[in-house]
């Protein structure tokens, strides 16, 4: 228990930054327009594909025999990929609804 008291009290700084930065972030997207959001939410998972590129360079530099490492890079390496893909195919899907319908 002394542990954890002492990590707290070390770090107490970056504890007090990411509290500030989820009240910040829950503001901001609660006052995005409903018009707006997906054209943004698809923007930030198209962005997203730094941490396809993280993932990728953990596995590169991952030694052969620390699976844990392997393990979260392939998983990084997955959800990076999903979270790109995703990102685009909902833009392409905004995009279908502003085409004029063909008879």
């Amino acid at each position: 228990m002394t542990q954890i008291l002492e990590f707290i009290y070390a770090h107490i700084t970056y504890i007090y930054l990411i509290v500030l930065m989820i009240f910040v972030g829950i503001e901001l997207i609660s006052h995005v327009p409903s018009v707006l959001h997906t054209p943004l939410m698809s923007g930030a998972n198209a962005i997203h594909g730094v941490v396809l590129i993280g993932a990728l360079i953990v596995l590169g530099k991952a030694p052969e025999d620390d699976y844990l490492s392997l393990g979260l890079g392939f998983v990084g390496v997955i959800l990076g990929t999903l979270n790109v893909v995703g990102g685009f195919v909902v833009t392409d899907r905004m995009l279908d609804m502003f085409k004029k319908k063909k008879k």
